[in-house]
């Protein structure tokens, strides 16, 4: 590995926040809109700075943006979507920290 060589790769480092993601916010899917499909289209969608809708287009083979809406609709407690969230963040400090 030289210098110049990216230790994490885009790829490497989407799979790694929807892993995290996945294990600690759960959110009840099924058929194609699974888990992990919602939080590539959430991340994807805030990364480049654009809506759902649009992601979903954009995308192949992906559910709508209508389907992500509903499963996201089932998350409406935001104090436990905040602590999901932090034990997500606190998930992946080192241990001795």
């Amino acid at each position: 590995m030289t210098a110049t060589t990216p230790v994490l790769t885009d790829s490497k480092t989407l799979n790694e926040v929807v892993d995290c993601l996945t294990e600690n916010i759960p959110i009840k899917s099924q058929r194609k809109c699974e888990q992990k499909n919602i939080f590539e289209i959430l991340i994807r969608a805030a990364t480049q700075k654009d809506s759902i809708e649009n992601t979903t287009k954009v995308l192949k083979n992906v559910p709508t943006s209508n389907d992500i809406c509903y499963h996201l609709e089932k998350y409406s407690d935001l104090t436990t979507l905040e602590k999901d969230l932090n034990k997500a963040l606190q998930s992946q400090l080192p241990e001795d920290f």
